[in-house]
C-alpha cells in the first residue's frame, strides 16, 4: 500500500503543529513526526490526498499570524521499511525498556528488550505517546492476566504487556498490515500469549479485560470509550493516549459518565496519556 508524506514547514511552529495534526488526524492520516520547523504527516495514498489536506485544513486560509510551506511525496509500498529502517534509533523508556530494530546491537541495550521490525512512527517507540503507553505499562501494580491492545500498530504494547506477566493479550487493529507486523514481532519476541486481528472495536464485544490499551486519535477513542468501559472488568485499569494535553479534560469528562475514573495524567511533548480505572 502507497503512502503520502506531507511535509508541513510553519512560521512559528507552535501552537499551529498541534492544530494541523488534530485537524489531519480526521482527515484520515495516521502517523506524524515532528521536525524542526513542521511536521510529517503520513497516511493511505488511496484514503488521504493532498488536495483534501489543504482544504480540510486551515492551510487553506491561513491566520496572518502563521506562513507555511507543503511538499508531497508518494511512498511506494516497498520502500516503506526502508524509510523508518534509514532513520531508526534505538528507544529508550527511561531505565525501563529498550526499543531495537534487528538491525541494532543488542548490547545497547538496557532494562527489557524489546525487537521490532520497524513500520511507521506510531509503534515503534519513537512517537511520544507510545513511550509513555511504554512507560505506564512498568507503573501497575501488576500485570492483569486478558489484557487488550486497541490499535496495535507494531505490535509493541502488546509485547511489553506480555514480558510483564500477562497471560492473554488480544491485538487488534484495522490496518491488515498491523495485524501481520504484529504477529511477526511477537514471534520475534518469542510471545506465545499475543493474538493478532485485523478487525474494529467490534470484535471485543463479550469480552472482558483487567487492562485495556488504546493508543488512537481523539476521535475514535470518543467513540469507543463505552465499549472500552463495558469490556474492562471491575478495577481494571484503561490506559489512552494518541491526543494533546488540550484534549484531557474532554476525554475525562467522557468517561466519568461511563463508571471510568481518572487516576493519572502523562504528559510529554504537548501530547497526554491518562490512566483510568473502572469502578
Amino acid at each position: 500500500m502507497d503512502y503520502l508524506e506531507l511535509k508541513i514547514s510553519l512560521s512559528p511552529k507552535e501552537p499551529w503543529s498541534e492544530i494541523i495534526v488534530a485537524q489531519l488526524a480526521e482527515l484520515g492520516f495516521e502517523s506524524f513526526m515532528d521536525f524542526e520547523d513542521g511536521v510529517l504527516a503520513y497516511g493511505q495514498s488511496d484514503l488521504v490526498s493532498e488536495k483534501s489536506a489543504i482544504d480540510g485544513t486551515f492551510l487553506s486560509n491561513p491566520s496572518e499570524e502563521v506562513t507555511f510551506k507543503v511538499e508531497t511525496i508518494l511512498i511506494p509500498h516497498q520502500n516503506w521499511n526502508a524509510l523508518w529502517e534509514s532513520d531508526f534509533e534505538p528507544v529508550y523508556v527511561e531505565e525501563h525498556v529498550s526499543i531495537l530494530a534487528p538491525f541494532h546491537d543488542k548490547s545497547l541495550g538496557k532494562g527489557l528488550i524489546v525487537e521490532i521490525q520497524p513500520q511507521m512512527s506510531f509503534g515503534t517507540g519513537h512517537h511520544q505517546t507510545t513511550w509513555m503507553m511504554s512507560k505506564s505499562l512498568f507503573e501497575l501494580d501488576k500485570m492483569p492476566e486478558k489484557v487488550l491492545d486497541m490499535g496495535a500498530g507494531t505490535g509493541v504494547l502488546a509485547i511489553i504487556a506480555e514480558k510483564l506477566g500477562a497471560k492473554e493479550v488480544l491485538a487488534i487493529d484495522i490496518e491488515d498490515w498491523s495485524a501481520v507486523n504484529t504477529t511477526e514481532n511477537a514471534e520475534r519476541n518469542q510471545c506465545t500469549v499475543i493474538t493478532s486481528l485485523c478487525g474494529d472495536v467490534a470484535l471485543i464485544k463479550g469480552k472482558q479485560f483487567g487492562l485495556i490499551l488504546a493508543n488512537i486519535n481523539k476521535n475514535v477513542l470518543t467513540m469507543h470509550l463505552p465499549h472500552y468501559s463495558s469490556a474492562l472488568e471491575v478495577r481494571g485499569h484503561l490506559l489512552l493516549s494518541g491526543f494533546f494535553d488540550s484534549d484531557v479534560d474532554d476525554l475525562v469528562n467522557l468517561a466519568q459518565p461511563l463508571g471510568l475514573e481518572k487516576v493519572a495524567v502523562l504528559l510529554k511533548d504537548n501530547w497526554a496519556s491518562i490512566k483510568f480505572i473502572k469502578l
